[in-house]
């Protein structure tokens, strides 16, 4: 039984999380796509955002005839990104009033995303939460991303907390399946890219799930506490 009391520090993930933007990464796979005059295949953007870094540079360009190198699509993909995150991407409902919650129960937080450093960093300034945030941990600084849960258990370190109390709040399977399997107690947040079968087996393994962060807080019910 999840109970908040036993809590003493929070991961969040952004991207699906605290900011809507996954939608974005579709229309950058087609925008680099359309850069290299190549229609993506049906069902691309499910496939890739299952990836480390690497791993997509490296597929598309051993799958995809073009004159690049891993590191130069993994550039690219960066510079495409940034815009969307400095300039458009709106944050989530109820964002802030999910981490005055935390900070009312002295919960201390940071993020643990797969976005690149400079895009994440960005849009959280932009959004006036990054100030918040006790560190950002990213795909660059572990390579692995949530593919294991290497990006947990440091930012549990770096939170000074151990794993049965540190929080993880996500909105993907493929992140939430690590984190559970790796022991934290976990929740999530819905996001509409997530396809339905996706969510039906999240709700089986989180703690909690709400449609938005304000259902999350109803949940936990604080009054009580």
């Amino acid at each position: 039984m999840f109970d908040i009391r036993n809590i003493r520090a929070a991961v969040l993930d952004m991207d699906g999380t605290l900011i809507d933007s996954m939608g974005i990464w579709h229309q950058i796979d087609k925008d680099f796509f359309a850069e290299h005059n190549l229609v993506p295949p049906k069902g691309i953007s499910n496939q890739v955002n299952k990836m480390t870094m690497q791993e997509w540079a490296d597929f598309f360009t051993r799958k995809f005839d073009i004159h690049m190198t891993g590191e130069q699509v993994i550039r690219r993909i960066g510079e495409m990104a940034y815009t969307y995150y400095a300039e458009k991407i709106p944050m989530k409902p109820y964002v802030i009033d999910f981490l005055d919650f935390l900070d009312s129960r002295n919960i201390r937080y940071g993020i643990a995303t797969a976005t690149y450093r400079k895009s994440a960093e960005a849009a959280l300034k932009r959004l006036g939460i990054l100030d918040r945030m006790q560190f950002i941990l990213t795909a660059e600084e572990v390579p692995s991303s949530k593919k294991t849960p290497e990006m947990f258990l440091k930012s549990a370190e770096r939170l000074g907390s151990s794993v049965e109390n540190t929080l993880v709040v996500e909105d993907s399977l493929h992140c939430i399946q690590t984190a559970v399997r790796a022991g934290f107690p976990t929740i999530a947040v819905h996001d509409a890219s997530v396809p339905l079968h996706e969510q039906e087996e999240i709700r089986k393994l989180v703690s909690l799930y709400g449609s938005d962060f304000k259902e999350i807080l109803q949940k936990i019910n604080p009054e009580r506490l």
